[in-house]
């Protein structure tokens, strides 16, 4: 299906699923929604860095504290058994959501980069040393490339970086050239988190494959508004996050194929993972229960199997449109402007959304410019510090959209980039 055949979504209904969003900010942020200056509209365009609950997810999250708290596989009183299979069924759930074979291949994490770490030491250290290389890319997320990077210093093994090109997009032929028989992990971002640059996972996954590597997708600025389906990708591993995706903070996922985390020790030690121990030594369960240590993510976990519903409800294709639609809009808006530059792809070939910089003007002052207009953007090095040197700037200001952002959000956004253009000239 096309772009124009998808139906678009109602934002409007959509957004009454968020009562933050009816917000007006400005004020003394000591007493939210009740000072003098609390009369600004919330423009919230910060959702690569968050994005907002609905009521239904809330809800499920109050319910949970309400109806049935308790600790999961330890007990035998009936909360206890609620508890253990509402969370083991939302580990179905969220199987189901990227296409993974069945809760075995679902491990719940606390985000995107404990389950990076918790890859690069169960399996790096054990796997990787001397003459072994981990191949990255210049626009990965701290939490992929300081990882990789200390395991490299551990190990022994070397690290090196894909390039990327003038347009912000992978250099596919220096990936093929760095990728070698020597090559143990690929380790890519799906969709960059500064450039808004989609790489093609497909390519990579056979390119680590052919040369007998495995390959590791940073799939947190891709899971919450794209149909993900982690086999089609060829994904070995696979992380990401439910606070990026209408769920809580505080859970992420890792996926791995199921041999993977089998032939995987665990790193993290205690309570939840194990199955016998004596004084001597320990057996550790199943999966995934194997690698959530300790009392684990539950009403999290439960929450996030919840907002997958809702994504699923409205439709992940439709959500893909709308933001790039938005994006492409943003793109289109501030490229009218000469003194404005932006990073990344063309507007018509990005995710949903757009770093820039306004000539003469620093991210972060910019950034508190649009907040005295309700505009909440983030502004600084996006965890991307080693991608801002290769730009050759220090940060830049990021708008990032999702369902429930409108075009009348951008052109303010516009607008508050145009108040700061004048207060700087």
């Amino acid at each position: 299906m096309s772009t124009q055949e998808i139906e678009p979504l109602d934002v409007e209904r959509i957004r009454e699923d968020f009562p933050i969003l009816a917000r007006r900010v400005g004020g003394d942020v000591t007493v939210p929604g009740e000072g003098p200056g609390d009369d600004t509209p919330l423009v919230y365009l910060d959702n690569a860095a968050t994005s907002q609950t609905p009521e239904q997810v809330v809800e499920v999250i109050a319910d949970y504290y309400r109806s049935y708290n308790a600790n999961v596989h330890r007990g035998i009183h009936s909360l206890s058994q609620e508890a253990s299979v509402a969370y083991e069924e939302a580990h179905d759930r969220v199987a189901e959501f990227v296409g993974a074979d069945g809760r075995e291949e679902v491990v719940f994490t606390k985000n995107t980069t404990e389950a990076m770490n918790t890859v690069a030491y169960a399996w790096g250290l054990a796997e990787l040393g001397p003459g072994d290389e981990v191949i990255l890319t210049e626009m990965e997320h701290h939490a992929s490339l300081v990882t990789w990077q200390q395991i490299g210093k551990k190990t022994g093994a070397d690290v090196r970086y894909v390039r990327v090109d003038e347009e912000g997009r992978l250099d596919m032929d220096h990936a093929r050239e760095l990728v070698t028989d020597d090559t143990r992990m690929v380790s890519a971002v799906h969709v960059s988190n500064t450039l808004g640059t989609v790489n093609p996972i497909e390519e990579l996954a056979d390119l680590a494959h052919d040369h007998g590597a495995l390959i590791f997708v940073d799939g947190a600025q891709s899971v919450p508004n794209r149909p993900v389906d982690v086999k089609r990708l060829d994904a070995d591993f696979f992380a990401f996050s439910g606070h990026k995706m209408c769920g809580p903070t505080g859970v992420g996922v890792l996926y791995g194929k199921r041999h993977l985390l089998e032939e995987m020790q665990p790193y993290l030690y205690g309570g939840e993972m194990i199955r016998k121990v004596t004084y001597e030594d320990a057996t550790w369960e199943d999966l995934p229960w194997k690698f959530e240590a300790g009392t684990p993510v539950i009403c999290q976990g439960i929450a996030l199997a919840a907002a997958c519903d809702y994504l699923d409800d409205i439709g992940l294709e439709r959500i893909q449109a709308h933001e790039e639609g938005l994006a492409e809009y943003a793109y289109d808006r501030l490229t009218e402007y000469d003194d404005v530059e932006i990073y990344g792809p063309p507007g018509d070939d990005r995710g949903g959304l757009v770093a820039f910089n306004l000539d003469g003007v620093h991210a972060h002052d910019l950034s508190s410019i649009l907040n005295d207009y309700g505009v909440a953007i983030r502004a600084g090095d996006h965890c991307t510090q080693p991608l801002h040197d290769t730009l050759g700037v220090a940060a830049s200001a990021r708008a990032s959209f999702y369902l429930y952002n409108t075009r009348e959000e951008v052109d303010t956004l516009v607008e508050a980039v145009d108040a700061a253009r004048d207060l700087f000239a």
